[in-house]
């Protein structure tokens, strides 16, 4: 089934996603080609008025001082994609490149950038072709746009450069000629139209996101069979003591705790704690033969979620809304019938979404750093054997060398939470004399999603080999299907084998968000 872009309709996160995934072919809807067209035209009325116009009849970047007539328009919007393709580093994956285009699609769809009609039709062609442009990941300012990425794709479009096709990489013009497609011809304005845009930020940090959002989606559930797990309480998650805190990601993980654990056999009843504590009161200080409050890494679970929810929900608005967008320059509006220099192409939103995802993520891999550590320490474990080893302790070392990943991961993580938003360089004759990094950004959050999906997944079986020690029969009805599924991956671990491999099979399960739970305890 054909996705058409309809006009004035918004393309949807989720919907990028799928359509780049599953392959599905795109299409335009007669307004949106009847818009594309009326920009255009307005345009050449400008060319022929001799308006003078940025990247029309001047020169671009740090040569916006130079004037070129319209007669060389072609050679000087090949050269500009050329000069720009100076990307280095391996080539994104096929789906990523795909979101990228799609992204631009959708921007240029429209029909404020002025591209001409038969040009935004060859794009949408090459990507239901198959035709996956090969885009070196390393090297955009992400201002002006994303000038190297969605050059590497232009150039294909215009049969220059190289492309994949049916598992091949083969020159641009030979996919093209396989495909049954003929190259661009570029036109005043069409090359800085096709790459002067946030699109390859958008469509990068669309992927990651999709991704993230499911990989938290299930963490809520992981969370709640960490609490099994670990012996924790679920007092702390009445609803009734969230409602004095009006954070809407907080309440929403403490009603999905409380709910969810209702049924749980393993997770304690505060008020049987304090029972017993008080049993054991005496008239001197001595030490209880238990606590009457968790550790933070559990009691906490919604305050420490929470915003990861709520940053997760701001950051898809903001890639949402720059997908929406008409994002390059100069913008030329046909119901003003005006063309507008601006500043559309800059990233800086997107860029500094990245780094917030980023931050959640590497907040998520906190907590569960922390929870693994509680999982294997004998003396916070509330009664699991060190290291989950059950059987010959010492002759085995059970999980211990998990946490060596774990804790490598982490700490990496961190380190890649230094923003990219603010490391603005000037470059261009000082023209692109602040710049947003957010291309840079994007595939940062999609390496720190990596790290994190590992660390969660090193948490999850921890998780079940705790919960089988103390007997999974006590799980809650919201906890035993992520257990069954884990355990269809893994296996309860009663000998030493390397873990490399089921730690490799949960993050990618993870990712997917196969195991998530949706709908049950999910409701608001």
């Amino acid at each position: 089934m054909t996705f058409v872009v309809e006009s004035g309709e918004r393309v949807r996160l989720h919907q990028l996603e799928n359509i780049v995934k599953q392959r599905v072919p795109v299409d335009l809807a007669a307004p949106v080609r009847a818009r594309v067209r009326s920009s255009r035209e307005v345009l050449e009325k400008f060319v022929d008025d001799e308006r003078v116009i940025y990247g029309v009849n001047t020169s671009m970047g740090g040569f916006v001082d130079h004037l070129v007539p319209v007669s060389q328009a072609r050679r000087l919007q090949e050269n500009l994609i050329n000069a720009v393709a100076t990307n280095v580093g391996e080539y994104l994956d096929d789906t990523t490149v795909r979101a990228i285009m799609l992204s631009r699609i959708v921007s240029l769809a429209r029909g404020n950038s002025a591209v001409t009609p038969a040009n935004l039709d060859t794009l949408v062609a090459v990507l239901n072709s198959g035709i996956v442009p090969c885009v070196p990941q390393k090297g955009s300012l992400g201002t002006s746009g994303d000038l190297g990425p969605l050059a590497a794709i232009a150039l294909v479009c215009a049969g220059q450069w190289r492309a994949r096709l049916g598992g091949r990489t083969l020159p641009g013009a030979e996919a093209l000629a396989e495909a049954g497609i003929e190259p661009m011809v570029l036109g005043y304005k069409d090359g800085l139209a096709l790459i002067n845009g946030t699109s390859g930020m958008v469509g990068l940090g669309a992927m990651v996101h999709g991704a993230a959002q499911r990989l938290v989606d299930t963490y809520q559930l992981i969370s709640a069979l960490s609490v099994e797990g670990l012996a924790g309480m679920t007092k702390p998650f009445d609803p009734r003591v969230h409602t004095v805190k009006p954070h809407k990601g907080q309440r929403l993980i403490a009603r999905r705790l409380w709910e969810g654990l209702a049924d749980s056999r393993l997770a304690v009843n505060e008020l049987e704690t304090e029972q017993t504590l008080a049993g054991e009161m005496g008239t001197s200080a001595k030490a209880a033969s238990l606590a009457i409050e968790d550790a933070y890494s559990i009691r906490c679970t919604p305050q420490v979620l929470g915003p990861v929810v709520d940053c997760l929900a701001r950051i898809g608005e903001t890639l949402e809304d720059e997908l929406n967008s008409s994002n390059d320059n100069p913008i030329v509006l046909p119901e003003e019938a005006e063309v507008f220099h601006n500043g559309h192409f800059h990233g800086q939103y997107v860029s500094m979404a990245m780094d917030h995802l980023s931050i959640a993520l590497t907040t998520v891999t906190n907590l569960a750093n922390r929870r693994v550590d509680r999982f294997l320490d004998k003396s916070n474990s509330n009664g699991l054997p060190a290291f989950l080893c059950d059987t010959d302790p010492g002759l085995r070392l059970g999980l211990m060398g998990g946490q060596f990943m774990t804790a490598s991961l982490t700490a990496e993580t961190r380190a890649l939470t230094v923003p990219m938003s603010v490391q603005s360089l000037t470059s261009t004759a000082d023209f692109q004399d602040i710049v947003s990094f957010g291309f840079v950004a994007a595939r940062r959050a999609r390496e720190v999603l990596t790290n994190t999906a590992y660390v969660v997944a090193f948490e999850l079986l921890c998780a079940c080999q705790a919960v089988d020690i103390r007997g999974a029969d006590k799980l809650s009805s919201w906890t035993r299907p992520l257990y069954e599924r884990t355990r269809e991956i893994v296996p309860f671990l009663d000998h030493d084998e390397t873990i490399t491999d089921y730690v490799e099979a949960l993050a990618a399960d993870l990712l997917t968000g196969e195991g998530s739970g949706h709908g049950d305890h999910q409701r608001g």
